[in-house]
C-alpha cells in the first residue's frame, strides 16, 4: 500500500489578504463621500450654532464687539423687554391660525386633484405654481395688491360696489394680520398638497374597494382609511407649518414691518430688531438661543406624538 503524497499546495502556508489601502476601504470611501456634507454643516450651521451660544453669554455690541462674559445678563434682560412676551403671543397666534388653515385647504386641494381625469393635470400645476415664487417676491407681489395707490384690490372691489372706499388692508392689527395669513396660505397651499397628493396616492386601491364591499360610504372611508393611514404626510405637514409659523420674518418685515404699533412683531423680528436697531448683538443671541431651544422641544414632542399614534 503506497503512501499518497500531499500536493505542495496543501503544504504551503496560507496565503495572507492583501491589505487595501485606507482609501480603498469601503468605510474610508463612505467617509470621503460624506465629508462635503460634513464640511458645509460644520461650517454652516456647528460654528454659527457656537458662536451664537458665546455671543448670547458676552455684552457683544454691533460697532464694539465682545466686551467680555456677562452671563446671564442678557438671559433675565429678555423678560424686561416691553416686546418680548407680545411678541410670542403674537407669534403663536400667528402660527395657530396658518397651520389650521394650511392643513385643510393644502388636504381639501389634494383630495380635489387626487383621482386622473381630464384638466386634472393644470389644476395641480396652477396649485402648485405659487411655491415656485420666492416668499420676499411674493410678500412684495402682496404688498403692492394691498396698496390703496397702485393695487388693484380697491379698484375691483369698489368697480363691484363691495365697497366704497378704500379698504386699510395693513392698517389695522387684525387686516394686517389677515393680509399676511392669505400671503403664506396662497404660497405654500400648493406645496403642501404636493405633499399630501403623495400620501394619498400611496394608499392601496384595495383597501377602498374593501371598504366599499363592506358598506362603509365616503365619509368613513375618509375617517377609517384616509386620515389613519396619511398620518406621516399629515405629520411632514405639521411639523414644516409650525416651523416655518414659528420662524416668520420676510413677510411681516415687507408687508407691516411690525406695525401698526408693533402689534404684528414676531419673535424672529425681534431679534432682527436686537441686533440691527439696537446693536446689541448680545440679547439678540440670548433671544435666538431660546426660539432654538423652544423649537428643538417642540420638534421632539411632535416626532414622539407621531410615533405614539403609528
Amino acid at each position: 500500500m503506497t503512501k499518497q503524497t500531499e500536493r505542495p499546495e496543501a503544504l504551503a502556508p496560507p496565503r495572507s489578504p492583501v491589505r487595501k489601502r485606507w482609501w480603498q476601504r469601503r468605510s474610508a470611501k463612505g467617509a470621503l463621500y460624506a465629508l462635503p456634507v460634513a464640511v458645509f454643516v460644520a461650517v454652516f450651521f456647528i460654528a454659527p450654532l457656537f458662536l451664537v451660544g458665546r455671543m448670547s453669554a458676552a455684552d457683544w455690541q454691533l460697532l464694539t464687539g465682545d466686551q467680555g462674559i456677562n452671563f446671564p445678563e442678557n438671559y433675565q434682560s429678555i423678560n424686561d423687554n416691553p416686546l418680548f412676551w407680545p411678541a410670542v403671543g403674537f407669534t403663536l397666534k400667528y402660527t395657530g391660525i396658518v397651520v389650521a388653515v394650511l392643513l385643510a385647504l393644502s388636504l381639501l386641494m389634494a383630495l380635489l386633484v387626487q383621482e386622473k381625469r381630464r384638466g386634472v393635470g393644470f389644476i395641480r400645476t396652477a396649485y402648485f405654481l405659487p411655491t415656485t415664487l420666492g416668499l420676499a417676491s411674493a410678500s412684495l407681489l402682496f404688498w403692492g395688491f394691498y396698496s390703496p395707490q397702485i393695487g388693484p384690490i380697491d379698484q375691483i372691489l369698489q368697480a363691484l360696489g363691495l365697497t366704497d372706499e378704500p379698504i386699510s388692508w395693513l392698517g389695522s392689527p387684525n387686516m394686517a394680520l389677515f393680509s399676511t395669513v392669505v400671503l403664506i396660505v396662497w404660497r405654500f397651499a400648493g406645496f403642501f398638497m404636493i405633499i399630501l397628493l403623495v400620501g394619498l396616492q400611496s394608499i392601496p386601491g384595495e383597501v377602498y374597494e374593501a371598504a366599499r364591499q363592506d358598506g362603509a360610504n365616503r365619509w368613513q372611508a375618509f375617517v377609517h382609511i384616509t386620515l389613519p393611514l396619511l398620518r406621516p404626510s399629515l405629520g411632514l405637514v405639521l411639523i414644516l407649518s409650525v416651523t416655518g409659523s414659528l420662524l416668520a420674518f420676510d413677510q411681516f418685515f415687507i408687508l407691516t414691518k411690525g406695525g401698526p404699533d408693533n402689534s404684528t412683531v414676531t419673535v424672529v423680528q425681534l431679534v432682527y430688531r436686537e441686533a440691527f436697531q439696537r446693536f446689541d448683538l448680545g440679547a439678540a443671541a440670548a433671544v435666538s438661543v431660546l426660539i432654538l431651544l423652544a423649537l428643538l422641544i417642540l420638534n421632539i414632542a411632535q416626532f414622539r406624538a407621531l410615533r405614539k399614534a403609528d
